[in-house]
Order: C-alpha cells, then structure tokens, then sequence
C-alpha cells in the first residue's frame, strides 16, 4: 500500500471518528435536555399534588372540631331534656357546673400539626422543582458547548418560567418592595 493510501485511510477513519463523536455529543445533549424537562415537568406536577393533598386533608381535617361540638351539644340537648324536661335551663347550668364539661383540644393540635408538615412537604417539593430547573436552565443549557448544540436543537422546548414555584401576594410585595413588616397572628 503506498504511503498516500495509507496517509488517505487514516485522515477518513479520524474524520469518520470525529464524526462518529460528534453525533454521540449531540444524542447525548438532545437524551439529557429530554430527560431533565421531564424531571422538572414531574415535579411541578408532583407540587400540584402535594399542594391539593395538603388543602384536601387540612379541609377534612378542620370539619372534625364542628362536628365533634354538634355531636357534643346533641349529647348536652339529649342529657338535659332527659333528665330535666325541655324547659330545664336553670337545670342545665346546674348540670354544667356538676359535670364541667371539656372539649378535647387534642383535634386542634392534630390540624395544627397537619398545617406544619403539609407546609414542609411543599416547601420541600418547591426547593426541589427550584433546583431541577436551576440545574437545567441556569447551569446546563448555559455551558460551553452544550449551549451551542442545545439551542441548535431548539432547547428548551418546555416553559420554564410557567413551571415556577407557589408563592403569596405578601411574599411577592415583600420583595418587590424590599419591606416586610411584623407577622400579624391575629386581625
């Protein structure tokens, strides 16, 4: 073989091999960007979820007390017309000071302790969605050259900035504004 055959050969396998890498290069861009918009697609959808579980169960939860005071006072009415006719006011607060009754602030702690973990779980699921979408929008679609190849294969192609986190009016003027006064537990 003369030397320009062979010389010929090696530059078609090293363009061949270039080729070869370069088209890898590029699955493997289009594979990443694909699978991180699913991931952040998912867990804005899994916000969505644990955002309605958490208001579904905390509505659940807060109908007990009104119930548990109708059962209470069925039970008080039934007690007092039983033992001292309809008509037994005067009876009812004797009763009530024999018998003081209590209501079980037990229910209340249990939706106080509902509100907490239910806000801890989607502050959680929202740092994650953050996060996801900081790897993906801030870090990897900005290097050198996965942004190149990314934006040639028109990436992103979801809404990043439709997928955002939850948060309040008050949080938002808050920082709008660079003020925040004191919390106001009760109006």
């Amino acid at each position: 073989m003369s030397t320009v055959t062979k010389l010929f050969i090696g530059l078609f396998t090293m363009l061949f091999m270039t080729i070869i890498l370069v088209v890898g290069y590029v699955v493997s861009v289009n594979n990443t960007c694909v699978d991180m918009e699913a991931t952040i697609k998912a867990q804005y959808k899994q916000n969505q979820n644990n955002y309605d579980n958490y208001f579904k169960t905390l509505q659940e939860s807060a109908q007990v007390p009104s119930m548990y005071m109708a059962d209470l006072k069925k039970l008080y009415d039934s007690t007092m017309s039983g033992r001292y006719g309809k008509n037994g006011s005067k009876a009812t607060w004797q009763f009530i000071k024999e018998h003081n009754p209590t209501v079980d602030t037990s229910m209340y702690v249990k939706i106080q302790t509902i509100i907490e973990t239910g806000r801890k779980d989607f502050e959680n699921n929202q740092r994650m969605l953050l996060d996801k979408k900081r790897v993906y929008e801030d870090t990897y679609l900005k290097r050198f050259p996965t942004s190149l190849v990314a934006s040639t294969l028109g990436f992103p192609k979801i809404d990043l900035a439709s997928m955002d986190i939850v948060t309040s009016d008050e949080t938002e003027k808050a920082f709008a504004t660079k003020k925040a006064g004191p919390i106001k537990l009760m109006q």
